[in-house]
């Protein structure tokens, strides 16, 4: 059955006063006897700050019980009651709706204490995690993409990220935002930078969280605010929701007009990622994250995005996730940019956890002028030339070296030489966009980039409009300019061209050893287009690659999905996004999960695997083995799959079934069709036979209706 995503929010059952008071009164003295006798910690004993969960959940996570206020007053009882058994001090947080928790200074001593009591879940220390993206220069580019005209209306997705640029105009109010959502509740917490006017019809609300990262740890320049100083997260937040049609200037010229997955959404900004005099340490205290989702839950957020990474196990961030999911949120997450040094990131079975990979090529081409036409990456819409070509290392500055304005470095070249004319400048030395910025300088028009040995071609926000060339084609060009050294050459864009969707190397895969399957989807994650702070660029748009970027547009995906079916649980809308994913190469499923999103298609799945909300705590502590998930993994000594499968759709119809991609193992799936009605639901079972011990092996179960509608799922064979 499928169930509203709001569909209680608190947990909590409507009660008599009397009982309430009753049961609140009980409270303390149940918890009054604590379980070891507290001491004081000794002054001069160093202290760290921890993370303390205890057993039971937050009001995100309870069924029945107390009202929500008074069962956050009985929280706060029990989180009291422990932290004077530990003889600890006031906590700098204290989480009562995704879970039940607090972070506090704590000895090691203090630490271990607690972690010995019963009623307490997990002890971790807090720590600074990075953030799963990077600018684009440092990863191949290969788009720069835009999302739709309209959707998402009524929604509002919460960042947990670096902060927002509110007054960038992808930010602006516009009319196509609808009324606004009557069950958000956020606020808009002022700072330095943020006045309480940057809150608006579609920033709906802003909050930012330091104590975990300290405040005393910030750069200089970093606002106490939900200001963003980075860039992170204003680029994720206008790739997810960024308004439509709003028109992309660079220095190279009009790159058209922009538009987020989900354009209509609103934004609720949740600041827990900071930026420090030293960048490489940077990143996202796991207190203040776990802060900013418990609090964004309270908010009543309807899709949470965080583009953060993190471990391949279940932690105190990822139990604050399962409370979001228990609220009704629909969670989306990035899995990481390690590669194969590390397994995914957010392993749970409630996050959509998403991975990277290539999209579209952004083309551009080299006219020789009586020559031959070469193709490369180019990112402007504005054509140059024709104009005479000069060579970098033809053209030093006065005081430079060959090799400098080879590679076209700043200062490297001579004005007198370069103005009027297209440079060609060899790749390294100095980024990419630095030997634009060069050419631009000395008043020259355009760039060949040109490879000098394996790399890729990348399409990047040059200060000139500019082509890149791989290696071969470089020398081609090169060698024509040397023969004819007075003939021109003309720039052209050729706009997007199709590409099979194929998984970074650096995504990181899933863990075979786990019970659950990821990544769940892969999103185009290399040269993404989004807005930026001026102090960032100056341009205020830029590209960033990693699966950073990838998990805001299934976060933006999501939102279409949550306008468009309201009354669809988010177990619902992460099947849809994962039975409807488009194929992907690179590797297992272990690398591609369900392959790439696509949002259109995702509208209307035909069938879902939903899930219970309170299913995922109880297979959490152990006492449900299988979860109604969309996908299977299956290790050694399992031979048999079942999953149950809900018609989401309007109409009455058939749907046949079928298996594809094993290739060491017989399968048989039963039934071979069935017939639903809206609402109607049928459980499938797949039955594996094959060698002992078993080989690594994956394939597809895949369901197909009459009208042509494909819901797939991936299944994981491994030891």
């Amino acid at each position: 059955m499928m169930r509203g995503r709001r569909e209680d929010r608190t947990g909590a059952r409507r009660t008599t006063v009397l009982g309430a008071l009753a049961a609140l009164v009980a409270a303390p003295l149940t918890l009054a006897a604590p379980p070891a006798t507290a001491q004081d910690a000794p002054s001069d004993e160093p202290t760290a700050l921890y993370l303390v969960t205890l057993d039971s959940p937050g009001v995100a996570g309870r069924s029945r019980g107390l009202p929500a206020a008074l069962d956050r007053l009985r929280m706060t009882v029990e989180q009291d009651t422990l932290l004077a058994a530990a003889g600890a001090t006031s906590p700098a947080y204290r989480w009562t709706t995704a879970l039940n928790g607090f972070a506090v200074e704590l000895t090691d001593d203090q630490a271990a204490l607690l972690d010995t009591d019963e009623r307490v879940a997990s002890v971790e220390r807090n720590e600074i995690r990075p953030l799963a993206g990077t600018a684009a220069e440092s990863l191949p580019a290969e788009l720069a993409g835009s999302g739709q005209q309209r959707g998402g209306a009524g929604v509002v997705i919460g960042m947990v990220d670096t902060g927002l640029d509110a007054d960038h105009p992808l930010f602006a109010s516009t009319p196509g935002l609808d009324r606004a959502p009557a069950r958000f509740t956020g606020t808009c917490q002022t700072g330095e930078g943020w006045a309480a006017s940057a809150c608006t019809d579609k920033v709906m609300g802003a909050r930012w969280f330091v104590d975990g990262f300290g405040a005393d740890r910030t750069r200089s320049s970093e606002q106490l605010s939900a200001r963003d100083n980075d860039g992170h997260g204003t680029l994720l937040a206008s790739v997810a929701a960024g308004n439509a049609g709003v028109r992309v200037r660079t220095d190279s010229g009009t790159l058209g007009r922009f538009s987020g997955v989900a354009p209509d959404a609103r934004l609720a900004v949740y600041k827990a990622c900071w930026t420090a005099p030293d960048p490489r340490e940077d990143g996202c205290a796991t207190a203040d994250l776990v802060a900013a989702i418990d609090r964004a839950t309270a908010d009543g957020v309807d899709v949470l995005n965080l583009s953060v990474g993190g471990p391949a196990h279940v932690d105190t961030v990822e139990r604050a996730l399962l409370g979001a999911a228990e609220a009704g949120v629909s969670v989306v997450a990035a899995a990481g940019n390690q590669g194969a040094s590390r397994y995914a990131a957010h392993p749970s079975p409630w996050v959509t956890t998403v991975g990277g990979s290539t999209g579209v090529e952004l083309r551009g081409t080299v006219r020789i002028d009586r020559g031959p036409r070469l193709q490369g990456a180019m990112l402007s819409a504005r054509s140059v030339g024709p104009a005479r070509l000069v060579l970098g290392a033809d053209a030093p500055a006065r005081g430079a070296s060959p090799a400098a304005a080879r590679a076209c470095e700043p200062g490297s070249l001579d004005a007198g030489r370069v103005a009027g004319r297209i440079v060609l400048c060899e790749r390294g030395g100095v980024g990419r966009v630095d030997k634009s910025a060069a050419v631009r300088r000395a008043d020259g028009v355009g760039m060949v980039l040109v490879n000098t040995g394996p790399g890729t071609r990348n399409a990047d926000l040059h200060s000139v409009p500019t082509v890149h060339l791989d290696a071969r084609d470089g020398r081609v060009v090169r060698r024509w300019a040397r023969q004819h050294p007075a003939r021109e050459v003309t720039l052209r864009p050729r706009g997007a061209s199709p590409a099979p969707s194929r998984v970074v190397s650096w995504s990181r895969s899933g863990d075979p050893t786990s019970p659950v399957l990821k990544p769940d989807v892969v999103a185009p994650a290399t040269g993404q287009l989004g807005a930026v702070p001026a102090r960032v660029r100056s341009s205020r748009w830029d590209l960033a690659s990693g699966t950073s970027v990838a998990s805001a547009q299934v976060a933006g995906a999501a939102a279409l999905l949550v306008a468009r079916h309201p009354d669809w649980s988010a177990a619902t809308v992460r099947s849809a996004l994962a039975t409807t994913a488009g194929s992907a190469t690179g590797g297992s499923v272990l690398r591609t999960g369900a392959g790439r999103a696509r949002p259109e298609v995702a509208l209307r799945p035909g069938l879902a695997y939903d899930v219970d909300p309170a299913d995922y705590r109880r297979w959490l502590n152990g006492r449900q083995l299988r979860l109604n998930t969309p996908s299977a993994v299956l290790h050694e000594g399992q031979d048999v799959v079942r999953r149950t499968i809900t018609n989401v759709g309007r109409k009455t119809r058939y749907f046949s079934s079928s298996t594809s991609g094993f290739r060491k193992h017989g399968v048989t799936l039963t039934p071979a069709a069935v017939r639903l009605k809206p609402g109607e639901s049928a459980t499938w079972t797949l039955r594996i036979t094959g060698p002992d011990p078993r080989p690594f092996d994956d394939g597809w179960v895949t369901w197909t209706s009459g009208d042509g509608t494909v819901t797939r799922i991936p299944v994981l064979l491994t030891r």
